[in-house]
């Protein structure tokens, strides 16, 4: 009887071990995927909706089996959603890892600075990997910078985040302002920045601009700023040809020609630069700017030499053949 009971005991430690060794191998062991893929853990999903996943994608043989050895093997930890990249033979245990431990996958859009709200919707339209529609947002209300996202997510969400960077900036830089700066409110900041940042493409000028501007708003001239003809007419997006003499005539809300002080809204999205140069502009004595041929612009602080400016710029222009 003893021999018995002793052999059963024998027989049931064997089959214990043979279990776990089971048990262990198949959570250590290569799983089915023989190259590296991506995998989309869903916000929300559960480790068991997501062994299911798993094997319905063929990560794993079974997803009972996967589960019972998780909870065997895989501790506590909860899983993160989101993208992940899983390596070619993935074990269990390894899929189990980096849902738990591993990086998200991340990817990147970027608005440049001064590109309009309404092409900002269509660059977020445009990404694939984002889900859901969106309107136009709100002129000015978005932060030029690149932003990572989930795949999956939505364009909503990417695009609340562009605005609160928008509104984070200026609770930072607006307690920064200098004497120099004419603008009254973080408003006013964004639309003479969005100008700025459409005047110039050079960085090293953004400061002058500021101040070319200011000095205009301080002494009551007209702003005569081109893109603010150009702002009602397209919404930001490229004319595609020249400014006709009906249009800088125009009275509306934008126009900086037929109107004095800073236009209705902002007519793009400014980045940080152009903002913080508005709140401490450069200090200048100049009131007139035009191009100088290299991409930025000649300043002047008299007609006189404004004038001299733009003789020059013509003279330029006809030997290029553009007049």
């Amino acid at each position: 009887m003893k021999r018995a009971a002793g052999a059963l005991v024998s027989l049931l430690v064997a089959l214990a071990l043979i279990g776990a060794a089971w048990l262990a191998f198949g959570w250590y062991s290569s799983g089915p995927v023989d190259e590296e893929v991506a995998f989309i853990v869903p916000s929300g999903a559960t480790l068991s909706s997501t062994a299911r996943k798993l094997e319905e994608e063929g990560h794993i043989h079974s997803a009972s089996a996967f589960l019972l050895r998780a909870r065997i093997f895989g501790g506590s930890d909860s899983i993160k959603a989101g993208e992940f990249q899983l390596p070619a033979g993935a074990s269990g245990a390894d899929i189990l890892r980096i849902f738990q431990q591993g990086d998200v996958m991340l990817r990147f859009v970027t608005i440049p600075e001064g590109m309009p709200s309404v092409l900002v919707r269509e660059r977020l339209m445009a990404e694939p990997l984002l889900t859901g529609e969106i309107e136009v947002p709100e002129e000015g209300s978005v932060l030029p910078e690149s932003y990572s996202f989930e795949q999956g997510e939505s364009r909503a969400a990417v695009l609340s985040r562009m605005q609160d960077a928008m509104s984070q900036i200026l609770e930072e830089l607006w307690p920064t302002r200098s004497d120099r700066s004419v603008v009254n409110s973080p408003e006013e900041a964004v639309i003479l920045a969005s100008i700025v940042e459409k005047e110039t493409g050079v960085p090293e000028e953004r400061g002058m601009v500021a101040g070319l501007y200011s000095n205009r708003l301080r002494q009551g001239i007209r702003l005569q700023a081109d893109p603010t003809i150009i702002y009602p007419i397209t919404k930001g997006r490229p004319l595609g040809r020249r400014i006709r003499q009906s249009e800088i005539d125009a009275v509306n809300g934008y126009n900086t020609y037929s109107m004095d002080g800073l236009p209705m809204g902002p007519i793009t999205n400014p980045g940080r630069e152009a903002i913080a140069a508005v709140l401490n502009p450069d200090e200048t004595d100049v009131i007139f700017m035009v191009a100088d041929g290299t991409g930025g612009h000649a300043f002047a602080a008299t007609l006189e030499e404004h004038n001299a400016n733009v003789e020059r710029w013509y003279a330029l222009r006809r030997e290029r053949g553009e007049m």
